[in-house]
C-alpha cells in the first residue's frame, strides 16, 4: 500500500508557486462540520463508479454523489444526465463558498473516503466542459488527508497541503492545465473523510 508520500505535519509544503491554490483552514467550525458531514453521509445516494484503466475496468476506491442545477451536463461522461437536486445544506454551503471565491458554481461532487484504503489517483480536472482555467472549490470534512500535487512536466516538482476538517481549498489558474493532484492511500489508520468539490460545468461547444 502506498504511503502518503510527502505529508506535511502542519500546514503545507514551502515554496508552492503563486496563483495555483488558496487555502482557508477554518471555513466551517468543528462542531458544525461534524453535523454537516453526518447529515450528508446519511442522506447522499452514494455510488461507486467503474472506470476504464488502460486495458481493464476498475471500481473507484471511494463513494461519490453528484448534485447540480437542473439540466446540467455531467462532466464525467460529457452527456446530459439527471443530477441529484440540491439539498438545503448544500445550497447553504454553496452560497458561503461562492461569497468567498466570488465564483458561481452550478454543481458539486461529493466524494466519501471511508478509510485509508480509499483514494483518488493522480489526475487533472481538465475536461473541456470545465473550461481552460477552471476555479474549483474543495471543502473537506472529517479525517485530515494530504492533497498532493506535482508538475506534469517534472514529477520532482511536488507539493502537499494538509486538508483539515472544515477547510476550503481553491484550485485555480494553471493548476489543471500543468499540474496533477491526488489523495493517496495510506497504511496509517484513517477515519472517514467527506470532500465536496464545487465546479462550474459549461455546455459543450458544438463542432
Amino acid at each position: 500500500m502506498e504511503q502518503l508520500a510527502f505529508f506535511p505535519e502542519r500546514g503545507m509544503s514551502r515554496g508552492i508557486p503563486e496563483g495555483l491554490i488558496e487555502y482557508l483552514p477554518a471555513l466551517i467550525g468543528a462542531q458544525a462540520g461534524r453535523q454537516l458531514m453526518a447529515a450528508l453521509v446519511d442522506a447522499a445516494p452514494w455510488k461507486q463508479k467503474i472506470q476504464q484503466m488502460y486495458d481493464r475496468q476498475v471500481i473507484t476506491p471511494r463513494l461519490s454523489a453528484w448534485y447540480a442545477d437542473a439540466q446540467t451536463y455531467d462532466y464525467t461522461s460529457l452527456r446530459r444526465s439527471s443530477p441529484n437536486p440540491w439539498t438545503p445544506e448544500l445550497l447553504e454551503l454553496r452560497s458561503l463558498v461562492e461569497s468567498i471565491t466570488r465564483t458561481r458554481f452550478n454543481s458539486v461532487l461529493l466524494n466519501y473516503y471511508r478509510d485509508g484504503n480509499d483514494s483518488v489517483a493522480w489526475h487533472s480536472d481538465n475536461e473541456r466542459i470545465l473550461g481552460s482555467h477552471p476555479t474549483i472549490a474543495s471543502v473537506s470534512l472529517g479525517q485530515v488527508r494530504s492533497f498532493d500535487f506535482r508538475a506534469k512536466a517534472d514529477h520532482r516538482r511536488k507539493y502537499a497541503v494538509r486538508l483539515e476538517h472544515g477547510s476550503l481549498l481553491v484550485m485555480k489558474g494553471d493548476l489543471q492545465a500543468h499540474w496533477e493532484h491526488r489523495i493517496a492511500k495510506s497504511a496509517r489508520p484513517m477515519r472517514p473523510r467527506l470532500n465536496l468539490t464545487f465546479r462550474t460545468v459549461n455546455e459543450p461547444q458544438k463542432p
